[in-house]
Formats: C-alpha cells, structure tokens, sequence
C-alpha cells in the first residue's frame, strides 16, 4: 500500500514537472521583428520639390553612410496623402534590428553625423534651413511583427 502511494505521488510529480515544461515552450504564431524610426513630415504647399530634393540628397547620403556602417539595417519613404492642410503628407522611415541595437549605436551614429553633415552648428543651421519647407509633425518608433512562429 506504501509502495502504490510512493508511486502516485511520483507519477503526479513527473506529469507536473511535464506540464510545466510544455507550458514554458509556448509557440506564439508571432515574433518581434525590426523596429522602425518614423518621421512624420509636412511638406508646406509648393515646397514640395525643395524638401524632396533634400531628402534624396542630403538626408539619403546620410543613411546610406549609417547603412555602410551598420548602424541601421535600411530606410524608406513614403509619401501619403494627406485628407487636411495640417497633416502629414511623408514618412522618413528608419529601420534598426531591434531596440537594443539603435541605443548600442547612437554615439557610433552621432559620430558619424558629425564627419558627413558637420559640427552641430552646421546641423542646426541644417534644420533652421528646412524648417522654411517642411514641419516636423512627430516621431513614432514601431516594431514589425513577424507573423511566424520564432525559429530557436
């Protein structure tokens, strides 16, 4: 009778230790994938040329440099319609691997900025400059999600 309850008790303990392993392997038909910089930019009315032609010069030699360095993994922009004078009507999109890697590299990339564009004098003259062709209208950072469960 001893011996029955010794075995129970084992039994329940093996099929708890069971449970409790296939519990921590859950398999979520998604994953994190890269996260996104987003820029949200209006374009003020008839600057739209201006502020383009920076956006394929400067600012994309600027992430072309960041790319070569492997600080940023690649960029984008999208330009949107926008439904009222005050909104948006482009996106400068930059994407990183994940969070981890933007913060690990932001004095890597600042350094870098300093060699492409200038001292921050000449960066904020930059922005001064621009600001007569386009507003910032926000910043958002956005992570992909991979809908597929994580390969181990």
């Amino acid at each position: 009778m001893k011996t029955r309850s010794i075995l129970i008790g084992l039994l329940v303990l093996a099929l708890s230790i069971v449970g409790i392993s296939v519990y921590a392997q859950v398999n979520r038909p998604f994953h994190d994938g890269t996260v996104w910089n987003i820029a949200f930019i209006r374009m003020k009315p008839g600057m739209e040329t201006a502020y383009l032609n920076y956006v394929a010069g400067p600012w994309k030699g600027e992430q072309e440099a960041q790319k070569k360095e492997g600080n940023i993994l690649s960029y984008k922009v999208l330009s949107v319609e926008a439904h009222t004078p005050g909104e948006w009507n482009l996106m400068l999109m930059t994407e990183y691997k994940n969070l981890a890697t933007m913060e690990a590299n932001q004095d890597k990339a600042e350094a870098l900025m300093q060699k492409v564009v200038g001292n921050d004098e000449k960066q904020m003259q930059g922005y001064k400059e621009r600001a007569d062709i386009r507003e910032v209208m926000g910043n958002r950072l956005a992570r992909e999600m991979i809908l597929e469960p994580k390969t181990r």
